[in-house]
């Protein structure tokens, strides 16, 4: 992509209205582009549109028409979301347009250092963990990208005194360029999206983007015991800072001793940062972190390492890693109900996601589960199931391949909630089986392992239904 200024008096389309794609749409206009903005949905759907359509920017509703893109126009802005399958941002590749998203705009206008956090799990955690911990060192931190503020909006407030901290979905860095954070994390790998993908190939290589632009100047978070992360070290030109888990490592953040044998013990353990001179710091027990999960140990160690490459000092970690209490809809605490124990994770939106939370609890677990079917067997959860689980419900279109897996597992309390009522009421069910099944002493998750789609607008609704059903017991 040239400079944001070369699009001044050239057409310039961008596809998707919501909160993103209104801030790039009014952007590109004010810096002298012919924009016009299309949305699928009709103009009673798109009440974004009456502010863009008040400055002078034309809105196309109700689909796309056929002459949309054609060979005048210089540049797409597509909404990370829409797949590139579609017939428009189809006919801009055939004809040599460019095709980006937000982020790519973002960072030509980001005056700020930017951090980039990407993984299949974990990536808000870590994200608003960061945040945190730049605030209580003083280093005037913006979070923004898929959480919160729309990345081009705090691109343009944001200063040098700043640090960008940005959290990137596959989608979003599938659709940039020249695209460079000073600090790229990437947490770890997982088999999802794939629908949108095609497949583990295209996944990942739209991961690795946080990466292709770095250079020697720039510093690579990546996670030691991800073998796909691990994949990527050939291509990194940046300086890598390794995370890890289960290995004491030469240089980087890591537990002490590590999550090898005795992965139960907590309280003997420590996350400690060991620096290019050989010196081992001790930052924290990873019996005081704030949030339970031996997947937040994962995020926590991101976190610090971030910190420390940003420039947080070692003595600063501890005290926004004890206070952190986790993210909405992230193994979130709802309530006790008759001695049980409710928790929220409904952002679990594929198996290992579900299968982390799942290792989180020492007592029995009854499972809310099920939702949007992208193709996943759900093999992956046979483990866990046999392990730690004594009843699932299961909701949604992939209900059926959960109860077999479920079955294959052994377990005997196995609900199908099937129903004709509206999503919010199936899910109200689902909460009132999963309470008869559950016993003093057991944990109710709401893990899904599935996208929320199929019932629901967003996972955040469908976590919120729960929570509301959740306390509503009587």
């Amino acid at each position: 992509m040239d400079h944001l200024e070369s699009y001044r008096g050239k057409k310039v389309i961008v596809l998707g209205l919501a909160k993103s794609g209104v801030q790039v749409a009014k952007v590109l206009h004010k810096l002298g582009a012919l924009v016009t903005v299309n949305d699928r949905k009709e103009k009673e759907e798109c009440s974004e549109a009456s502010e863009l359509e008040a400055l002078g920017i034309c809105v196309i509703y109700g689909g796309h028409p056929d002459d949309l893109i054609h060979e005048g126009v210089s540049l797409v802005v597509k909404n990370p979301g829409i797949p590139y399958s579609v017939p428009p941002v189809q006919k801009a590749i055939e004809l040599d347009i460019e095709v980006v998203t937000e982020v790519e705009i973002a960072y030509y206008l980001c005056k700020a250092p930017i951090i980039g956090i990407t993984g299949s799990n974990g990536k808000t955690t870590t994200t608003t963990w960061v945040g945190n911990i730049l605030e209580a060192a003083g280093l005037s931190p913006i979070v923004a990208g898929n959480i919160g503020t729309p990345l081009c909006e705090a691109a343009l407030e944001a200063s040098e005194d700043n640090w960008m901290v940005v959290e990137l979905s596959s989608f979003q860095l599938k659709g940039t360029q020249q695209f460079r954070p000073r600090i790229g994390c990437l947490l770890n790998v997982a088999e999802t999206h794939l629908d949108y993908h095609g497949g583990m190939e295209d996944y990942v290589s739209s991961k690795a983007n946080m990466f292709v632009n770095q250079t020697a100047e720039d510093i690579a978070i990546l996670n030691w015991d991800d073998p796909y992360c691990r994949s990527l070290v050939p291509y990194v030109k940046a300086t890598i800072l390794p995370i890890s888990m289960s290995e004491e490592l030469v240089e980087g953040v890591y537990v002490s001793p590590p999550f090898i044998v005795n992965t139960e013990d907590t309280l003997s353990r420590h996350i400690v940062y060991r620096d290019r001179q050989g010196i081992t710091h001790q930052i924290i027990s990873v019996a005081e972190i704030g949030i339970p999960g031996r997947f937040n140990v994962e995020n926590a160690l991101a976190a610090c390492a971030i910190a420390i490459a940003a420039g947080v000092e070692i003595h600063q970690l501890s005290g926004p890693l004890a206070s952190f209490r986790g993210v909405e809809h992230r193994l979130e605490y709802v309530k006790h109900s008759k001695k049980v124990a409710y928790y929220n994770n409904s952002k679990a939106t594929n198996s290992k996601a579900t299968t982390m939370a799942l290792t989180s609890f020492n007592n029995p677990i009854v499972l809310i589960a099920g939702g949007l079917d992208r193709g996943s067997d759900y093999m992956e959860l046979l483990g866990v199931f046999s392990e730690r689980v004594k009843a699932v419900v299961l909701l949604g279109e992939t209900k059926e391949k959960i109860a077999k897996v479920a079955e294959l597992a052994g377990l005997k309390k196995i609900s199908l909630v099937d129903t004709d009522e509206d999503a919010a009421t199936t899910l109200i069910l689902a909460v009132k089986e999963a309470e008869a099944f559950a016993e003093e002493g057991d944990t109710v998750l709401l893990s899904p392992a599935c996208a929320s789609w199929d019932m629901f607008a967003s996972y955040e609704e469908r976590g919120r239904i729960f929570k509301e059903a959740v306390h509503n017991l009587k």
